[in-house]
C-alpha cells in the first residue's frame, strides 16, 4: 500500500519540483559559446577588432553572455537595460578594475586613477581629479591656451589653402593640436610642431607616449593564461618593466624641473599639484602626482584627437550635414569673429554632430573594463565574484533595435529627446568610474571642430567616400590617415590679424 502511494505521489512531486525550479530566480551563468578549449578557453574566438567580434557573438548568444578567456570569466554586456543594472544597483560592486602585468608595470602597481581599485585611495584621487584638475574653474584658466593652439592650426591651414583648395593631411595636424593643448595645460610646453624649446625632451616624450599607448591598447593574453608569465621567451615583461621605468623617469624629471624652477605666475597643472603637495603631504606624494599627470596625458591627448578626426571624416562623407553645420555657425556666430567656447551651447546642430560621432566611433568602444568585487546579478544571471565585465558601448550605439538607421550618420536624431538616452549613449562610461575629463573633451572637440567648419571650405580628395575602416589602438584611430581638400574662407585672415 505504501509503495502504491509512493508511485502515485511521484508524478505530483516531480511536477511540484519542476514548478519550483521554473519559478525560482535563475542561478546560471550568462549563455556562452560552446567549445571552450583547454587552457585558452574562448580566446580563439577573439578576432580584431574585438568590439565588433563581441557584437557578433552577442547577436548569437544574447545581450548578456559570458566567455571563458583562459582562466578568467568575462561577461559582455550589450543592452541599455543591463547597463542600467550595472551602474545603479551594482555600481559599487563593479567599481573595481582588473589587473594585468602590462597595466601593473605601467600604472605604479595599479595605483593611478584609472587603474586603482575602489576604496579610500581611489576616492581621494577622484576628488582631486574632479575638483582640482577637471573642474570648470580650472579648465577656464586654460581657455587662452586652447584658443592659441587652435589659431596656430588655422594659420597653418590658411597658409596652405589661401587661394584655392589644397590637399592637407589632417591626422597629424589634429594629433599635434590636442597634444599641445594638453601638454601646455599640464607643463606649459609645446612638444609638437613649431615653438618646441627642448627638441630632445619632446622626442623622448613622444616616443614614450606612443609605446605606452600601444602597450595599453594591445591584447595581453598573459592576463588570462598565467602559464605564459612563466614562459617569457621574448622577454616581453622585461620590456614592459623597462618602459615603465622610462616613463617614471620622464615624469619625475618634469616634476623636479617645475619644483626647482619656480616661476612667478606660472599656471600649469604640475605647479598646482605641487602646491597641493605642501598641504597634503600624507597623500600627495610624487608618485601620486606622476600618476595623475600620466592619466591626463594618455587619456586626454588621443581621445580628443581621434574624436575630432572621426567627426571631420563623417562630415566629408556627408556634405549635406557639413553644409547645415556651417549655416548654423554663420547664422549664430557670423563671419566677423571666431567662434568661442561660450558659444557651444547655442550650436545645437554642431552638438548633434559631436554626439553622433561619439555614438558611431566612441574612443573606448568597450569602455574601461570593470571587475566584480563580489557576487551580483545582471539581467537575471548570476555574476560570480572576480568576473571581468565588458560594456560593449560600440554595439549598443549601433543596435538597430535602439537606434533608427543605426549605421547612418544623422545629427538631427538628437532633436528628439529620448528618456533613456543615459543608457543608450555611453561614450564616457557611467557611474562612479565614469570619465571625469568629459568636460574638457567637449570643450576641445567642440571649439576645434567649430573653428575648422567656420574658417574653411571642406571636401573629399576624390569622388570616393572617405574610408571609415578602424585601426588598432587603445582609442580606435582611423586605419588610414585622414586627407581632405580645404580652402580658406574670408574670416580666416580677419581672425589671424586680431
Amino acid at each position: 500500500m505504501e509503495n502504491l502511494m509512493l508511485y502515485l505521489c511521484l508524478p505530483l512531486m516531480a511536477f511540484i519540483s519542476s514548478l519550483i525550479f521554473l519559478l525560482r530566480p535563475s542561478t546560471k551563468l550568462p549563455p556562452s559559446p560552446p567549445f571552450s578549449l583547454p587552457i585558452i578557453g574562448h580566446l580563439y574566438l577573439l578576432k580584431r577588432p574585438v568590439h565588433q567580434t563581441l557584437q557578433k557573438l552577442s547577436n548569437k548568444y544574447g545581450h548578456v553572455f559570458s566567455l571563458r578567456l583562459g582562466s578568467q570569466l568575462v561577461v559582455v554586456v550589450s543592452s541599455p537595460s543591463a547597463v542600467k543594472e550595472c551602474f545603479t544597483m551594482n555600481d559599487i560592486i563593479l567599481a573595481n578594475r582588473p589587473s594585468s602585468n602590462i597595466i601593473k608595470h605601467l600604472t605604479y602597481n595599479n595605483t593611478i586613477f584609472s587603474a586603482s581599485s575602489y576604496g579610500d585611495h581611489w576616492r581621494e584621487l577622484r576628488r582631486i581629479s574632479t575638483i582640482e584638475i577637471f573642474s570648470a574653474s580650472r579648465l577656464n584658466m586654460f581657455l587662452e591656451t586652447r584658443k592659441d593652439e587652435i589659431k596656430r592650426v588655422l594659420g597653418k591651414l590658411c597658409r596652405i589653402s589661401s587661394d584655392s583648395f589644397a590637399r592637407v593631411e589632417m591626422s597629424s595636424m589634429i594629433s599635434e593640436l590636442s597634444s599641445n593643448i594638453v601638454m601646455r595645460m599640464v607643463m606649459g610646453k609645446r612638444f609638437y610642431g613649431e615653438g618646441v624649446l627642448d627638441l630632445e625632451q619632446a622626442r623622448k616624450f613622444r616616443d614614450i607616449v606612443k609605446q605606452v599607448m600601444q602597450k595599453c591598447g594591445s591584447f595581453d593574453s598573459r592576463s588570462f593564461i598565467p602559464l605564459l608569465n612563466w614562459i617569457d621567451i621574448t622577454h616581453y615583461e622585461k620590456k614592459i618593466i623597462k618602459l615603465g621605468q622610462r616613463n617614471d623617469e620622464f615624469l619625475q624629471g618634469l616634476i623636479d624641473e617645475h619644483r626647482n624652477q619656480k616661476e612667478e605666475g606660472r599656471n600649469t597643472m604640475i605647479d598646482h599639484l605641487l602646491s597641493l603637495q605642501q598641504s597634503q603631504l600624507d597623500f600627495m606624494s610624487d608618485q601620486v602626482i606622476k600618476g595623475l599627470i600620466m592619466v591626463i596625458l594618455l587619456a586626454g591627448t588621443d581621445t580628443i584627437a581621434v574624436t575630432i578626426e572621426w567627426a571631420l571624416s563623417h562630415l566629408l562623407n556627408n556634405p549635406n550635414v557639413l553644409k547645415k553645420a556651417r549655416i548654423e555657425l554663420d547664422s549664430i556666430i557670423g563671419q566677423e569673429r571666431l567662434v568661442e567656447e561660450s558659444d557651444m551651447s547655442k550650436l545645437s546642430y554642431l552638438q548633434g554632430v559631436i554626439s553622433e560621432t561619439l555614438r558611431l566611433n566612441p574612443a573606448a568602444p568597450l569602455l574601461v573594463p570593470h571587475y566584480a568585487s563580489e557576487n551580483c546579478w545582471i539581467a537575471g544571471y548570476k555574476i560570480p565574484r572576480d568576473t571581468i565585465i565588458l560594456i560593449n558601448a560600440w554595439a549598443i550605439h549601433r543596435d538597430p533595435n535602439i537606434w533608427e538607421d543605426a549605421n547612418t550618420f544623422n545629427p538631427e536624431r538628437y532633436k528628439i529627446t529620448m528618456v533613456d538616452d543615459l543608457y543608450k549613449l555611453i561614450p564616457f562610461g557611467l557611474g562612479r568610474r565614469a570619465c571625469p575629463g568629459v568636460g574638457m573633451a567637449h570643450r576641445v572637440v567642440g571649439l576645434s571642430l567649430a573653428s575648422l567648419i567656420q574658417c574653411f571650405e571642406w571636401k573629399r580628395v576624390s569622388s570616393e567616400v572617405v574610408d571609415m575602416t578602424e585601426g588598432v589602438g587603445l582609442t580606435i584611430p582611423r586605419a588610414q590617415p585622414l586627407e581632405a581638400m580645404c580652402k580658406s574662407r574670408p574670416i580666416v585672415e580677419r581672425v589671424l590679424m586680431q
